[in-house]
């Protein structure tokens, strides 16, 4: 199975390191326009000029996604370089924004807010953003990074990362029904646990020897997963190939 995208126009958001930079390159390699997006200044000029040899330079911007005039912006100047339209949105921005899991008595209201507002809002106006010309141009692919924590329990017991993924996994398959109609299809790539991040390079750290060992134990490939294995989903599913597929959520993490 080739899997190729000339000149086809990607977003790419929270791309400034781990699954959004695996992701971005992916893209890259197979000759589509890559605008992508991050908070970090410096990581995202490190992802766009990390495929020197790619058919079309990776373009990157700073973008809060959940500011709607924000990526309101950073989508037009997008189209407007990719010919007016966006092909494929990758919405993987989120984390749990250097927040750990704590009684939910001691949640504070902006520590709830923000979360979800990084991991299910940001992807919410995304696609209403990108949508119209889709639409347009009667077809279109978004791929919605959501997680395992959305289709059972958080490891990090942080209870709105949790509740924001599984949101994304509803907004998923709502939308794949809304804009299937005009051949666009929607789906979500939930990842198991990866080392792809200083956040879960702690993580790991804290599970120490024997909780390393038990996690590992649990996955049916015995091996903990990598950016690529997550990059490969998102590809498939943004790919021609998978033209009858929408509304889904592809668990990638190892077999459990």
């Amino acid at each position: 199975m080739l899997i190729e995208f000339p000149d086809r126009g990607v977003i790419v958001t929270g791309a400034g390191h781990g699954f959004g930079r695996a992701i971005a390159q992916g893209f890259a390699a197979r000759g589509a326009r890559v605008w992508c997006c991050d908070l970090d200044a410096a990581k995202i000029a490190e992802t766009a000029a990390s495929a020197p040899n790619a058919r079309h330079r990776m373009q990157g911007r700073v973008v809060d996604v959940s500011d709607r005039d924000q990526v309101r912006a950073f989508v037009a100047e997008a189209e407007a370089a990719c010919g007016g339209r966006i092909d494929v949105l990758v919405n993987n921005a989120g984390g749990v924004r250097g927040q750990v899991g704590r009684p939910l008595e001691e949640i504070a209201p902006r520590q709830w807010k923000e979360i979800y507002e990084a991991n299910l809002d940001g992807a919410f106006w995304f696609a209403q953003a990108t949508a119209t010309a889709m639409k347009a141009a009667r077809g279109g692919r978004i791929v919605n990074i959501s997680s395992g924590a959305g289709l059972g329990v958080s490891k990090t017991g942080i209870q709105a990362y949790a509740a924001a993924k599984a949101g994304l996994i509803g907004l998923t398959r709502q939308l794949g029904h809304e804009l299937g109609p005009f051949g666009i299809t929607v789906n979500s790539v939930a990842p198991g646990f990866v080392r792809s991040n200083p956040t879960t390079e702690r993580q790991w750290e804290a599970y120490g020897p024997e909780g390393q060992r038990l996690l590992v134990d649990g996955i049916a490939l015995k091996r903990l997963g990598s950016v690529d294995d997550i990059a490969h989903a998102v590809l498939f599913l943004a790919s021609e190939q998978a033209g009858w597929i929408t509304g889904q959520v592809l668990s990638v993490d190892g077999g459990k």
